[in-house]
């Protein structure tokens, strides 16, 4: 498999003290990569490279939080000053600030917007000057989320980053395709701090980290749900020359499940002459294009 091998080359992965993003950076020096670890903890980047080289792998920490155009220029310069040079970009940083439309303040809807969506978009814009500058392509790794996909309750700040993180890859794909640069995103669902405050998931995800209990298949293959390991092999099927030629997508997996989301499309559409009246569309919708509404909401876990 030396199409997936990445000796010689050279990323960031964004938030990767813990959780999502330490596997997303362990699992991407396994494979040969040297990797630039981010978090906003200095301790929890220092361990993470710890933890990265003494399993044989290169790393270094910047401890920063993304967000800002400058944190985004210095995580690129840490690598080329490290390493030489830059080949994956992976956004993973993010932060929660749940809260319903209506107790919703405007600094929860900032902070969540500013790490997520504008981090995402400065982290990659600097790496794609780079890239460009090298000449040799690359690769852009974003988080999503079902959340982006489909709305989530309790999450406006969330799931419109999410979002816009989704459409961002689409765009990006196009831009950066004569460059030799691909850009997907990859929609995870696995045991994380937030999603251990799923009731449905508390315990399970309690049993793993005490006893080592395996997750159910109920979990595995019913609803996709896994390990943050579980998710880290597409971020390195993703930074490797195998992945040449995805580009635009979003990609989901967890547990033993491995998804590609839809884009939005047109479901159902109708015509008439000289065009659409308040009134004729109130006669029009429950027989033609409003008859088979689309969902929202992620579902409710069937265990």
């Amino acid at each position: 498999m030396d199409r997936i091998a990445l000796s010689g080359r050279v990323a960031v992965v964004t938030g990767s003290g813990r959780g999502l993003g330490l596997a997303y950076a362990r699992a991407l020096a396994a494979a040969g990569a040297s990797v630039v670890v981010n978090d906003v903890d200095p301790q929890a980047a220092a361990d993470a490279v710890k933890v990265i080289t003494d399993a044989g792998g290169r790393a270094v920490a910047l401890a920063v939080p993304v967000g800002t155009a400058e944190a985004a220029e210095a995580l690129v310069a840490c690598a080329v000053e490290n390493f030489g040079r830059l080949d994956a970009m992976v956004t993973n940083a993010g932060v929660l600030r749940d809260k319903v439309l209506w107790k919703m303040t405007d600094e929860d809807f900032d902070t969540v917007v500013q790490v997520h969506l504008r981090g995402t978009f400065t982290c990659v814009r600097a790496a794609v000057e780079r890239m460009r500058e090298q000449g040799e392509g690359g690769r852009i790794i974003v988080a999503g989320s079902p959340a982006g996909q489909r709305g989530n309750f309790g999450q406006t700040n969330y799931a419109a980053a999410k979002a816009g993180i989704a459409a961002m890859v689409r765009t990006w794909a196009m831009e950066l395709a004569r460059a030799g640069v691909t850009a997907n995103a990859v929609i995870p669902v696995a045991a994380t701090a937030m999603t251990k405050t799923i009731p449905v998931f508390a315990p399970h995800i309690e049993a793993l980290e005490q006893h080592g209990t395996p997750f159910p298949d109920t979990l595995r293959k019913g609803e996709g749900f896994g390990t943050p390991e579980d998710v880290a092999g597409l971020v390195a099927f993703l930074a490797s020359e195998a992945s040449a030629g995805i580009t635009g997508q979003c990609i989901g997996v967890g547990g033993d499940k491995l998804a590609l989301w839809s884009h939005p499309e047109e479901v159902a559409v109708a015509y008439t002459d000289g065009g659409w009246s308040a009134e004729a569309i109130a006669a029009t919708w429950p027989v033609s294009v409003g008859r088979n509404p689309q969902i929202y909401g992620i579902p409710a876990p069937q265990l």
